[in-house]
């Protein structure tokens, strides 16, 4: 084993330990690892990120951007242990792709997609079933694809119509309402899984091996469905391929709610914080950037500031 795979199974467990979910990240950073002992790299700089962006195949600079993310966390770590470790740049990646544009589903795309993952082949049909629910609520509810695979039959409260969201990304908890009509497929949904699984408690989101269901799987299985709907292009190998994301149904609620504020004309600057506050941000700067983002808000918004104006002159 060498020192950097090392350094990075003891970062890891550390991690873990402080109760952080890696799963994606260890799948890409493993690749990561992989690369510089391919070339013999035994420290983390500038020089071996670069060189492993030019040879790990194609992606986005938004992609990029996340990656160096995971990047720079080791490096910053291992930085205390090694002091021939230099933590990447930021500018390595333009920073302006820090943040692509969001694909916001139209009601048909949604209903495609949900239709799809239903009919995921599985020997009792729990698979199909587990990932439809999981993509829904998120859509519904704006979750993050982290924060609902975390979720215990615990956290769900069917009679208060409400889900406790726990360690969110911003470190706190957060209680949040949920329709009725949400509730109900949730009640429906654990009601066919405990029928197949014969047992009620534990992960939410479960497969008929009855193991709580994984980051890498869901956004698998939202690639290999969304390429079935026609969302993103086909692809070989089982390449994830590119197009909208899981993240996408997130971004999805969040305009669409922003878009009803405006068209009932209430005071947006008050809703937002609200909004800020049920989707965990940590900084409402990170709620406003949907109406820089998506065209359709940034029109309501001119439009809204038009009429202010006008009011002011007559």
């Amino acid at each position: 084993m060498s020192i950097l795979r090392e350094r990075f199974e003891q970062y890891l467990a550390l991690r873990r330990s402080l109760g952080a979910d890696l799963s994606f990240t260890e799948r890409v950073m493993r690749r990561f690892i992989e690369h510089a002992e391919a070339i013999g790299a035994e420290h983390v700089d500038a020089d071996l990120f670069l060189d492993w962006r030019a040879n790990y195949g194609t992606a986005d600079d938004s992609v990029w951007a996340t990656r160096l993310g995971m990047v720079r966390g080791f490096a910053q770590w291992l930085s205390g242990i090694d002091p021939q470790t230099t933590v990447p740049s930021t500018d390595l990646v333009s920073a302006r792709a820090w943040r692509g544009k969001p694909h916001v589903f139209v009601e048909e795309e949604l209903a495609a997609l949900l239709a799809a993952t239903r009919r995921l082949p599985s020997p009792y049909g729990l698979r199909g079933a587990t990932y439809a629910t999981l993509f829904g609520l998120i859509a519904s509810t704006g979750l993050r694809i982290s924060e609902a695979l975390r979720l215990d039959d615990a956290d769900v409260d069917l009679t208060a119509a409400t889900i406790n969201v726990c360690a969110s990304k911003t470190g706190r908890d957060r209680l949040l309402p949920i329709t009725p009509d949400t509730a109900a497929h949730l009640r429906a949904y654990m009601q066919h899984r405990d029928r197949i699984l014969s047992a009620s408690g534990g992960a939410l989101f479960r497969l008929e091996s009855g193991k709580r269901v994984g980051d890498c799987g869901a956004r698998y299985t939202f690639a290999n469905v969304s390429q079935t709907t026609g969302l993103r292009a086909a692809e070989r190998y089982n390449r994830h391929g590119h197009g909208p994301r899981i993240h996408d149904l997130r971004h999805t609620f969040a305009v669409r709610t922003i878009i009803d504020w405006h068209r009932a004309g209430l005071d947006i600057d008050r809703e937002m914080s609200k909004l800020s506050a049920y989707l965990g941000h940590a900084n409402p700067k990170g709620t406003y950037w949907y109406i820089e983002a998506v065209p359709e808000l940034m029109q309501l918004a001119a439009a809204r500031a038009d009429n202010a104006i006008a009011g002011e002159r007559a």
